[in-house]
């Protein structure tokens, strides 16, 4: 599954777990929230935002942009919430097998005593914007930032605007997400204390998107030049009247895609360089190229203690994107003695009390040959229940009735195989969510429908969805494997990479770690309850402790498909490849894919083999963590 917010894909492989019928058609490897990984209306209000930030951008061009600061001194949130708090995340735990225990982030209010940084270990504040018709973007987006800093250490994440003088000198680094362009009928925001607090501190700090000029009118931009070297206030988003089209982004000499849908692109800012003498070098991190003018221009700079993002990465992102970019800058501030390592890791999908023994075994031989450790992603339970596959008949069976199966996941396991659990039926009840009510086809914890378009839809949680509900489809999942003789799984990876808050929350508790790509919604940082329609889909390229308080194990691949769906391309061996060789700019990364059995052994030769050749070390999923 691909997912994050604005344009990368959530994607989880399916096909009614390798009955020979699948064979003859898409597996469904479902893409998550689609190329904008925004829920529809986040993705519906990108436009209107990205037009908003321009015309603020040419307003202060012109001189003609009003910045107020706000009349009242409590923190700014979106209409309709409650008072913002901090979440504090905790930091990434050894895996273990068995329950974890984990909850989700513990709340403290603003005025609370802030952490100390962890023995060992990284703290991170991540400062959102919250206010204007768009605020809510601000909390998507911090949590994306939140998950990644949730690798090194702690992180504590808060509206800007609960900021308060001195606070970045009490964590390893700070970063700031810009996601609200301030002016006009919106006043800004960000603390005055927070623009002296950046310009003095020697702690490092990450500005990411807008008001980045702010900061330089606040401390005077003759001091703001000289401390680093560029000036943000002659520094836009448009060149020549148009943000161009800038489809490339060059970071540590991997060349990274960048692929937004006309109307939708908010441009990289084009910083104004310092020259002459007397200012400091400017670093410049990585280059963004435009593919119609050829110009290149920098995408992130670095001067003191500041780095410079020049747009948020988290929006139409994919497994070869510029996001990857910032996934690696994060250990600059928060983890700089990191070594170079890169591992893979491959798992095999949707195996069912309906899978082909001898497809497994091959798969395990092969794996076993290549001395690879891998882990097992199994449906406890095939139900059709309308017969769709058999004839019109109900059918439903389990691992206990399947003893051919059973008898090839123990060979597996004995053979390098870690078992996961893939929920408990991957379908939901008897209606098409979205294709056929099958095991494997469909979804389990969300509810979802094709458009017209051919598009896949997410529609929200299950109508049931609830603590006791999920925890009832958990429960049951466990007992299945129990009843075939099969060692209880530690961990977890949600059919289709969809579930609720709630459900994430309940499998924190129930399995050492997840292993996915998953949605974060609103509400989640804030306090306020959660909504349900507003959310980010994200994947990781190393184990993150995420704001739900559970560790998330890496997918950042994608899976072999060899037919488009649901208006996705085919995704082959070389495709799989060339998105680990954009990884390896990671400089600590995992190059993570999936690939279902009954597809031979083949493609997964390739795969494995393509992966290995750029240097990278397959590892098992208990390695992830490490």
């Amino acid at each position: 599954m691909a997912a994050l917010l604005g344009g990368f894909t959530l994607s989880e492989g399916a096909g009614a777990a390798g009955t020979p019928a699948d064979r003859h058609r898409p597996p469904h490897a479902l893409q998550g929230t689609g190329p904008a990984a925004l829920s529809k209306a986040g993705t519906q209000d990108l436009k209107a935002w990205k037009a908003a930030r321009l015309a603020n951008d040419r307003l202060r061009r012109s001189g003609k942009l009003v910045v107020s600061r706000p009349t009242r001194t409590t923190p700014t949130v979106p209409s309709g919430t409650t008072p913002p708090k901090t979440a504090a995340v905790p930091a990434v735990a050894p895996l273990t097998s068995g329950v974890s225990g984990t909850s989700g982030p513990t709340v403290v209010t603003a005025a609370a005593k802030l952490p100390a940084a962890v023995p060992g270990g990284a703290s991170a504040l991540v400062l959102y914007d919250s206010a204007g018709p768009y605020g809510y973007l601000g909390e998507l987006y911090a949590m994306a930032v939140a998950n990644l800093a949730g690798h090194f250490g702690t992180v504590t994440a808060k509206p800007v605007s609960a900021y308060t003088a001195g606070m970045v000198n009490q964590y390893t680094a700070t970063l700031y997400v810009g996601s609200t362009y301030y002016g006009g009928p919106v006043p800004d925001a960000v603390p005055a204390a927070f623009y002296q607090d950046a310009l003095a501190t020697t702690r490092p700090v990450t500005w990411v998107g807008d008001n980045i000029w702010g900061m330089a009118n606040a401390v005077g931009v003759s001091t703001f030049k000289q401390r680093y070297g560029w000036d943000p206030t002659a520094s836009f988003y448009e060149s020549g009247g148009t943000v161009g089209n800038i489809t490339q982004v060059t970071y540590k000499g991997r060349q990274l895609t960048r692929k937004i849908p006309a109307g939708f692109d908010g441009g990289v800012l084009h910083p104004a360089l310092a020259t002459g003498p007397g200012y400091p070098q400017v670093t410049q991190l990585a280059q963004a190229r435009d593919a119609n003018s050829g110009n290149a221009s920098p995408w992130a700079i670095r001067s003191g203690n500041l780095t410079y993002v020049g747009e948020i990465p988290f929006t139409y992102v994919s497994e070869s994107d510029r996001v990857i970019a910032f996934e690696d800058l994060l250990f600059d501030g928060l983890a700089p003695g990191t070594a170079e390592r890169h591992r893979a890791f491959v798992r095999l999908e949707d195996i069912s009390p309906k899978s082909d023994p001898n497809d497994l075994r091959k798969a395990a031989d092969y794996l076993f040959s290549q001395k690879i450790p891998y882990g097992i992603n199994v449906i406890p339970v095939y139900t059709d229940p309308k017969g769709t596959y058999n004839s019109g008949r109900p059918e439903t069976v389990t691992l206990a009735q399947s003893p051919g199966v059973v008898s090839a996941l123990k060979y597996m396991l004995a053979r390098g195989a870690v078992l996961m659990d893939h929920g408990y039926t991957h379908q939901y009840s008897n209606v098409n969510n979205p294709y056929s009510g099958v095991t494997g086809d469909d979804f389990e914890f969300f509810r979802a429908h094709v458009d017209a378009s051919d598009n896949v839809v997410y529609d929200g949680p299950t109508a049931q969805d609830s603590t006791a509900w999920a925890q009832t489809r958990v429960t049951s999942a466990l007992a299945a494997f129990a009843a075939a003789g099969l060692p209880r799984p530690a961990l977890w990876t949600t059919p289709h990479y969809a579930a609720s808050a709630t459900d994430y929350r309940v499998l924190g508790q129930n399995f050492s770690a997840r292993l996915e790509r998953s949605l974060y919604f609103t509400g989640t940082l804030t306090g306020a309850p959660t909504n349900s329609g507003r959310y980010i889909g994200q994947f990781f390229p190393y184990a993150v402790k995420d704001v739900y308080g559970t560790t998330v194990l890496p997918e950042n691949l994608g899976n072999y498909e060899p037919e488009p769906y649901n208006n996705h391309p085919a995704r082959l061996p070389a495709d799989l490849i060339a998105s680990a060789r954009a990884n390896l700019a990671v400089r600590d990364g995992v190059a993570s894919f999936f690939y279902h059995p009954y597809f031979g052994t083949a493609p997964l030769q390739q795969t494995v083999e393509g992966i290995r050749a750029l240097g990278y070390t397959f590892v098992g999923p208990t390695d992830l963590n490490q």
